[in-house]
């Protein structure tokens, strides 16, 4: 118990540190359009480039970060880099992609949110008219206060942001409140995925969460694709979009371009 509680001082020291330092770093995973099998957007990841320990999983200190109030600086900086590297694309002059940003619990509940995400937009020069940009919360964060959340998503909504929830299907929905949400996307969480081809309950649920978002206008993107036959099921399902190993892991910014330029689509 010692060593755990001297490691989650370690790291929540270091974390202090490291936006002082440079040390995180932004990687990118590639979103794919299921019915063609091209490139249509990115989800940026934080990671943490520690001067010890190396490449550090987001799994490994984020939740100190949530915890020790870190987080809103950590996210801020994430969705800074993101608008920044997204112009720095276009300038490039690779196709306009949409670039998803996670926010945290606390960031969400921070009452001046939508004020930080347009002074960053606008300290960046993104433009948010052209839909570029998406946010993404997860259920619980919604169902913490349902009015507040639907006042926060309405404020982000009339930015000109996208809007999407991510993990859909293993916190608390309720369909009554999900239409009230200002929302674009749903994401299939990656549990009911990984098993989609030997689970006929997983199936059925991807199933259900597409046509459920059908119904209502939204996107449906599945994450956690690693085989053709998830590929091939989500296809014949209707899945809108696909993220996951099978196209590509999550790579530094400095990759995409090559891996975009190299790319040939996949099933």
């Amino acid at each position: 118990m010692s060593e755990q509680i001297k490691e989650r001082r370690d790291i929540e020291e270091g974390l202090r540190r490291a936006l002082e330092r440079g040390e995180f770093v932004v990687h990118y995973q590639p979103q794919i359009r299921a019915k063609d099998g091209q490139p249509i957007g990115v989800e940026a990841l934080i990671r943490w480039q520690h001067p010890d320990r190396g490449l550090m999983s987001p799994g490994l200190f984020i939740p100190i970060a949530e915890e020790s109030g870190l987080i809103g600086p950590m996210g801020e900086w994430v969705l800074r880099t993101a608008c920044e590297q997204s112009r720095a694309w276009k300038a490039a002059g690779l196709a306009d992609l949409k670039i998803s940003v996670n926010l945290s619990g606390r960031q969400f509940r921070d009452p001046h949110l939508p004020a930080r995400v347009a002074r960053i937009l606008a300290e960046t020069g993104f433009d948010a008219s052209t839909g570029l940009l998406e946010l993404e919360v997860t259920e619980s964060m919604l169902m913490d206060d349902i009015e507040r959340a639907a006042n926060a998503l309405g404020a982000l909504h009339d930015m000109g942001l996208r809007l999407a929830i991510d993990d859909f299907g293993t916190g608390y929905s309720s369909l009554n409140y999900l239409k009230r949400f200002r929302i674009h996307t749903l994401k299939i969480d990656q549990s009911f995925v990984g098993d989609i081809t030997g689970n006929a309950s997983d199936a059925a649920i991807a199933s259900v969460i597409i046509v459920l978002g059908h119904s209502l206008g939204l996107t449906v993107i599945a994450e956690g694709v690693e085989t053709i036959e998830q590929v091939e099921i989500l296809q014949n399902a209707g899945c809108d979009e696909l993220q996951g190993y099978y196209y590509s892991k999550p790579l530094p910014s400095a990759l995409v371009q090559d891996w975009l330029l190299n790319y040939k689509p996949r099933g």
